[in-house]
């Protein structure tokens, strides 16, 4: 087995062996290569998770510096993924309350008939258009945008989401602050109407927590769309891949898919890791954390622990109540786990109608180059 690291392992052709043997060995510890601590057992994972003085972001850069007074830096100061306290709490609680009212058949049914007329224009199977453009489409038509407005958001918010990771470059970080503001103003109409669609729903729960505040609404509303960018992209792609491996079932719609994807979000997560940093003393696993240092949480890893996950290694559509940390935990919890498992199903499912076969796909694949993220190249 190559020598891997908690991050080399996330596009590793199969990293699952070195995740198991930090789990057994190691489950929280200092990696002196890294500089950082490595939480991977669920508990350990857990705990970080849930810790307070651990923040998503460095206390003393809660915008990235190449961001700072940008549109990309007003609206990643105020995602409620990036974000900690109880005005932070209070604003993810309207955001939960707004997902609450989507409908998963309607998500499915948008997801279908993207996903159909994406098919139907083209020769060959376009992956990128199926795992990237499709989903955010979908989340911008459940949002209210019209189809011309879905298209070109799901076209802007790939620029938007090179300024997330702390790799981006000066070039990446000017096109997000370009796309950011664009983006501003595509969904800024929608989040003042009072009809259907998640951005209204947004503005229903404000109102009813008495939340005066538009900026980080409409900042929150692209938040929907960014999450859903490389996430539901590695979901889709992995399905795929399970599906090759495992077969298909005997009966594949979006609706049947929904129990394979769910698994496949435990057993091969399209999000391997996320990070947190110490604000304050803190002791995970019984260890001492200091101020200043940095936590990587492996969320893979902790899927495939067995102390939480029997055989965690295999791929069983049988499990009662599995733990499954790719969507985060405690006050950072992704909402939109629903959302994200009824686009992918969906997706596939459409693809597996139109006569793809996942045996074609070839046996080893590469990933994308990202640090946290494992989207197969298709």
């Amino acid at each position: 087995m190559p020598v891997l690291s908690p991050i080399g392992a996330v596009t590793d052709p199969d990293p699952y062996s070195y995740y198991a043997e930090l789990v057994a060995e190691r489950p929280f510890g200092y990696d002196e290569g890294l500089g950082l601590w490595v939480a991977a057992g669920a508990g350990p994972v857990t705990a970080a998770l849930a810790e307070p003085g651990l923040r998503v972001r460095p206390p003393a850069q809660p915008v990235p510096a190449g961001i700072v007074g940008t549109p990309a830096g007003q609206v990643f100061g105020a995602l409620v993924r990036m974000t900690d306290g109880p005005l932070a709490q209070r604003l993810k609680n309207i955001v939960m309350t707004a997902l609450a009212q989507a409908q998963p058949q309607r998500i499915t049914e948008i997801a279908t008939d993207r996903t159909a007329r994406v098919l139907k224009e083209s020769p060959a199977i376009p992956f990128d258009r199926l795992m990237f453009a499709v989903p955010a489409q979908v989340v911008a038509a459940a949002c209210g945008l019209d189809e011309d407005a879905a298209n070109g958001a799901s076209q802007l918010i790939g620029d938007f989401v090179q300024c997330l990771p702390a790799t981006a470059t000066a070039e990446q970080q000017a096109a997000a602050a370009q796309a950011a503001a664009a983006l501003q103003d595509l969904l800024g109409p929608a989040l003042a109407s009072t009809g259907d669609g998640l951005l209204a729903e947004l503005v229903r729960a404000a109102t009813e927590d008495d939340w005066a505040q538009r900026a980080p609404l409409l900042a929150n509303g692209i938040g929907l769309l960014s999450q859903t960018y490389d996430a539901t992209a590695g979901l889709i792609g992995n399905t795929l891949l399970a599906l090759a491996r495992e077969g298909i079932p005997p009966v594949a719609r979006a609706d049947t898919l929904v129990p394979f994807v769910t698994e496949v979000a435990r057993h091969d997560s399209p999000v391997h890791n996320t990070r947190r940093f110490a604000a304050e003393p803190v002791y995970i696993a019984g260890t001492a954390v200091t101020p200043g240092d940095s936590v990587l949480v492996v969320l893979a890893a902790a899927n495939r622990d067995p102390e939480v996950n029997p055989a965690p290694a295999a791929f069983r559509l049988d499990r009662a109540s599995p733990a499954v940390f790719t969507f985060g935990a405690a006050a950072h919890r992704c909402p939109g786990q629903v959302i994200a498992v009824r686009i992918a199903s969906a997706v596939v499912a459409e693809l597996l109608s139109h006569g793809f076969s996942p045996a074609s796909l070839p046996s080893h694949v590469t990933y994308r180059p990202l640090p946290n993220v494992r989207i197969p190249v298709l």
